[in-house]
C-alpha cells in the first residue's frame, strides 16, 4: 500500500508519464530498455510499485556487502557470484516452480561505454525456463515510460531480436548518447539459441 502511494505520487509531481499495458499474471523476464542512465532504476520501481509487479534484478555480489544488503534485498536484489553464473537459472527455475509471479528485470544492453551489442543473457534464461519476454521501456523524447508487450521466445535468435527491435526502434534514452540497438553478438556468427552466461547490471 505505501509503495502504491509513493508511485502515485511520483507520478502526480513528476515529469514523466506512466503508458504502459497490463503486468503479465505470470513470471517473465523484463527487460528494461533503453538503458542509459542509473535513473532507470527509479522509473522501473515506480513502475513496477504502481502495477503490483514483485520485480527480482540481477546485480554484482558486491553492492550487497555490509549494510546495504538488506536494502538490496528488500528491493528485489539478487546477488550474482561470478564464478557461478548457472545459480541464476537455477534460482529463477525454483521460483517458478513455487508459482510465485514476478518479473526477472535485466538490462542487456548496460550502460558502460564502449560496448556495441546487448548481453544475450535474459534471451537464454527465457529459453531455458520457458519464461516470455516483457518489452519494459523509457522514452526521453515523450517522456512516457512502462510496459511494452509480452513476448514468447522462439529460440531463433534473428526472429526474436527483430521483434524486439521492432519495439525500440523510436524509443530514446534518458542519455540518448549512450544509447545502442538491440542486437546480440551471436546473431553475428551462427544461428539458432543464444549461448552464454546472464550478467547482472
Amino acid at each position: 500500500m505505501i509503495r502504491r502511494l509513493i508511485a502515485r505520487a511520483f507520478w502526480t509531481f513528476g515529469r514523466w508519464k506512466l503508458v504502459t499495458e497490463p503486468a503479465p499474471k505470470r513470471p517473465t523476464i523484463l527487460i528494461g530498455a533503453p538503458h542509459t542512465s542509473n535513473w532507470d532504476f527509479v522509473l522501473m520501481l515506480a513502475i513496477a510499485w504502481s502495477l503490483g509487479v514483485e520485480v527480482h534484478w540481477l546485480g554484482k555480489d558486491s553492492l550487497f556487502a555490509g549494510w546495504r544488503r538488506p536494502i538490496m534485498r528488500g528491493l528485489g536484489g539478487i546477488p550474482v557470484d561470478r564464478t557461478d553464473p548457472s545459480r541464476i537459472v537455477a534460482e529463477v527455475v525454483d521460483r517458478v516452480r513455487a508459482d510465485e509471479v514476478f518479473g526477472l528485470v535485466i538490462t542487456p544492453d548496460g550502460t558502460r561505454g564502449g560496448h556495441t551489442h546487448w548481453k544475450s543473457g535474459f534471451h537464454r534464461i527465457a529459453v531455458q525456463t520457458g519464461m516470455p519476454v516483457t518489452l519494459g521501456y523509457v522514452d526521453s523524447l515523450t517522456r512516457t515510460t512502462g510496459l511494452g508487450p509480452t513476448l514468447e521466445m522462439t529460440g531463433d535468435i534473428a526472429e526474436d531480436m527483430d521483434r524486439i527491435r521492432e519495439f525500440y526502434a523510436d524509443k530514446h534514452g534518458i542519455r540518448p548518447e549512450k544509447q545502442i540497438t538491440p542486437r546480440l553478438r551471436e546473431e553475428d556468427s551462427a544461428p539458432g539459441v543464444c549461448e552464454g552466461d546472464p550478467e547482472p547490471s
